[in-house]
């Protein structure tokens, strides 16, 4: 399943405590899913695993008033490509941690997801057991990268200008995010204040936020920045 262990960073999380009872799997592939929910509960004795094939779906759950001890998220899922949906996730829920189950394998992959806020990085060939042994570490406080995992160099144009973009979107707010991620899809203020139920004039106050924390002066340039999120710009380098 789920080949190589996991190596323990000097850098630390907040801890959650070692007995977790609960684990928020998002993952839009069924078997991997079903693999990683039976792999952590059997191996950290959870009580319960619960599951989202989606990021919206599962941020509904959240919202919702579930209760987890760390969270697993694939980067790819339907609603989502790259650190944006990271972002979103780790904004909305701050003191859980979140560890990314990829099977991408790019050191600046990694280097990114660690700078959005995971807790660690595991690789989708991991075997169940270094899977497990992975997240009794990040429960009790680690932060957590491939055992091959060589942190990228001194950063190229493109390598900073990401690292400049994803330390700009960890300022804003879960709903500036939202509506951030919504802008990207070229709805207008008018399309997003439908789509999440608020007045124009809040869309047009959070835009104003947005782009004020963004450091940029129009919606194209804010939209820019949160493509740098996305790992097609990591892969072209």
């Amino acid at each position: 399943m789920l080949d190589g262990g996991m190596t323990t960073a000097t850098e630390k999380v907040e801890s959650c405590g070692a007995a977790a009872r609960s684990i928020l799997v998002i993952d839009d592939h069924p078997l991997f899913c079903e693999a990683i929910s039976m792999a952590l509960k059997s191996g950290l004795g959870l009580e319960t695993v619960a599951t989202a094939n989606t990021l919206s779906d599962a941020m509904r759950r959240l919202d919702g008033g579930l209760d987890v001890d760390a969270v697993v998220l694939d980067l790819n899922l339907p609603d989502v490509t790259g650190v944006d949906g990271l972002l979103r996730l780790k904004s909305a829920t701050p003191r859980t941690p979140v560890v990314v189950v990829s099977g991408l394998t790019d050191d600046r992959i990694v280097a990114q997801a660690l700078r959005a806020g995971a807790a660690g990085f595991v690789r989708k060939d991991t075997p169940g057991e270094a899977l497990v042994a992975a997240f009794r570490q990040v429960l009790e406080g680690e932060v957590y990268t491939p055992p091959d995992f060589t942190p990228p160099a001194a950063a190229d144009h493109e390598d900073a200008a990401l690292d400049d973009a994803v330390g700009r979107l960890t300022e804003l707010t879960p709903q500036q995010l939202r509506i951030l991620s919504l802008v990207c899809e070229g709805k207008l203020n008018k399309q997003i204040a439908f789509d999440l139920a608020i007045a124009e004039t809040t869309v047009k106050a959070h835009i104003t936020a947005i782009l004020r924390k963004l450091g940029v002066q129009s919606r194209t340039q804010a939209v820019l920045i949160a493509q740098k999120a996305s790992y097609a710009g990591i892969l072209k380098g």
